[in-house]
């Protein structure tokens, strides 16, 4: 069903997955509100979204998600804040700047990358090594105690070693 939707309509999905965690209870004034949208633009996708079978509706009711909507937004929210947190925990981006290429971007990543970028930012919170930053000047460099090794040649030993071990021998 995911691939039969708009962007568009996950955008409604989502927000009204948000508006429910919050209050419990969806109008659609308050979709309008959030999503900077017109009155009419949002009966229009509240209409399309109960004709798929995602949602609960009708004029001046509150909105509900159905099963399937909710799965659908679930996925559509962890997307989002999967591609948030690796802006701003792996790459360093500020936060305002990591939720807008977040929203543009949730919609299409698919599963696999998805699982990827999940398993790299579990990683990266584990492991006592990986203790990089972005520095605006140099890039990415290194913030572990290296012994008497400068910044960034531990950075090119430690890509070096990485590249040799992908590189299949001859």
């Amino acid at each position: 069903m995911r691939d039969a939707i708009s962007s568009s309509l996950e955008d409604y999905l989502e927000t009204i997955l948000l508006i429910l965690r919050e209050k419990q209870a969806v109008r659609a004034k308050e979709i309008a509100r959030r999503m900077s949208v017109s009155g009419p633009s949002v009966t229009g996708a509240l209409h399309a979204l109960s004709e798929r079978g995602l949602i609960h509706y009708a004029p001046y009711d509150v909105i509900t998600l159905t099963e399937e909507g909710e799965r659908i937004a679930r996925d559509v929210r962890m997307r989002h804040e999967t591609l948030r947190a690796f802006f701003v925990q792996a790459l360093q981006v500020e936060p305002a700047e990591a939720e807008k290429a977040a929203c543009a971007m949730e919609y299409s990543l698919p599963g696999p990358i998805l699982h990827r970028l999940v398993a790299y930012l579990e990683f990266m919170e584990a492991c006592p090594n990986a203790r990089f930053m972005w520095d605006e000047r140099r890039g990415f460099v290194c913030r572990r105690e290296c012994t008497g090794v400068p910044e960034s040649d531990c950075l090119r030993r430690v890509g070096a070693k990485n590249l040799e071990e992908e590189t299949p021998s001859r």
